[in-house]
C-alpha cells in the first residue's frame, strides 16, 4: 500500500515537473519588447519578440507614436502621440485597438508614461502649467491628473520602482542633468547621481528586483549605459564603445538590458540587448529605418500558475512526511 501511495505521489509529480517545465519554456516565447520606428514612415509603435522577430506595427499613424510603456498586466500599452495637434498621452489594447485620449490637454504637451506597478496610475511628462517640463501622475483612466516635482526646473523621464514607492526620473535642477528618485507621492527627491557637469545622466530605468537602477550618461565624446545600486552608490559602466548607446530599459528577469545604438556602419538607431553585466551584445532589429524606445513585457512574470505550480509541489511535500 506504501509503495502505491509513492508511485502516485511519483506520477503526480511527474505531471508538476512537465507543467513547470513547459512554463519556462513559455517565459522566454512569450516574452516581447514594444518600440518606436519610422519604417513606414513616421514613427509607429511596433512589438517584437524578445529575439528581434516577429516584428509588427501596432498603431497605423499618419502622426508620430512614441514612448511606449506597458501596463503591468500587458493588456495595455500606453504611449505618447500628436492626433489632437499637442503631445498627448494614449493607451490601447496590447494589440493596437481601441486607441484612445487619457490626458485630453490640447493647450500643451504630455509624454513619456510610465505605468506604476500596481497599474493603477500613470506618471507622465508635461508642460501645462506653463514652464518647463514636470513629473505628473494620473490615475489609469486620466482622471486626476497632479503635479510630482513642482519645481522651477527641468525634470523628465519618470520610472516606478517596482515596489511602486518611489520614483526615478532625470532633473536639471542642480543645473546639470542627474538622476534622482522622489517617493511615489512627490516627497524627499534627492539626486542619486552627483556628477557635477562631468557628465550627464538621463533615461533612468529599474530593475525588476528593485536593486538598480540603469541610465544612459554623455561624457566628452561619449554615450553609454550605466547601472548603479538603488541608492545611487556603484556606478560602473555597461556599455563601452566609440558610438552611442542610450534609452536602457531592463528585462523582467533582470538579466537583460535593451537599449538604443547607433553602432552599425549606417549609422541608424536599432534596438540592441546586452547582458546585464555587459557582456554579448547583440542587435535585434536590423533594418535601415530608426527604432528607438524599447520596453519589455513578459506575460509569464505576470501572472500566477507558477506560483501555483510551486503551491501544489509544496503541498505534495509536506504529504509525504
Amino acid at each position: 500500500m506504501r509503495w502505491r501511495y509513492n508511485l502516485a505521489h511519483l506520477i503526480l509529480a511527474s505531471v508538476v515537473v512537465l507543467g513547470l517545465t513547459r512554463l519556462m519554456i513559455c517565459v522566454d516565447v512569450q516574452a516581447q519588447i514594444a518600440f518606436v520606428s519610422d519604417r513606414d514612415g513616421n514613427f509607429e509603435i511596433y512589438v517584437m519578440d524578445a529575439d528581434g522577430g516577429n516584428p509588427r506595427n501596432l498603431t497605423n499613424s499618419p502622426v508620430d507614436d512614441r514612448n511606449p510603456s506597458w501596463s503591468p498586466d500587458g493588456k495595455h500599452i500606453a504611449f505618447s502621440a500628436e492626433r489632437d495637434g499637442s503631445m498627448e498621452i494614449y493607451v490601447m489594447d496590447a494589440d493596437g485597438n481601441n486607441p484612445r485620449n487619457l490626458s485630453n490637454n490640447l493647450f500643451f504637451n504630455d509624454r513619456d508614461p510610465s505605468w506604476s506597478p500596481d497599474g493603477k496610475r500613470i506618471a507622465f511628462v508635461s508642460d501645462r502649467e506653463g514652464h518647463n517640463w514636470q513629473i505628473y501622475v494620473m490615475d489609469a483612466d486620466g482622471n486626476n491628473p497632479r503635479n510630482l516635482s513642482n519645481n522651477p526646473f527641468f525634470d523628465d523621464y519618470p520610472s516606478w520602482s517596482p515596489d511602486g514607492k518611489h520614483i526615478a526620473f532625470a532633473s536639471l535642477r542642480d543645473g546639470n542633468h542627474e538622476i534622482y528618485v522622489m517617493d511615489a507621492d512627490g516627497g524627499n527627491p534627492r539626486n542619486l547621481t552627483n556628477s557635477n557637469n562631468v557628465r550627464h545622466d538621463d533615461k533612468p530605468s529599474w530593475s525588476p528586483d528593485g536593486k538598480r537602477i540603469t541610465f544612459d550618461s554623455f561624457g566628452v565624446r561619449s554615450l553609454d549605459i550605466y547601472a548603479m545600486d538603488a541608492d545611487g552608490g556603484n556606478p560602473r559602466k555597461i556599455t563601452n564603445n566609440p558610438f552611442r548607446d542610450w534609452d536602457p530599459s531592463w528585462s523582467p528577469d533582470g538579466k537583460r538590458i535593451a537599449f538604443v545604438s547607433n553602432r552599425e556602419e549606417d549609422a541608424n538607431w536599432e534596438i540592441y540587448v546586452i547582458n546585464a553585466d555587459g557582456r554579448n551584445p547583440r542587435n535585434l532589429t536590423n533594418n535601415p529605418h530608426d527604432d528607438a524606445s524599447p520596453a519589455w513585457y513578459n506575460p509569464a512574470f505576470a501572472v500566477a500558475p507558477a506560483g501555483k505550480i510551486l503551491t501544489i509541489w509544496s503541498r505534495l511535500k509536506q504529504g509525504d512526511r
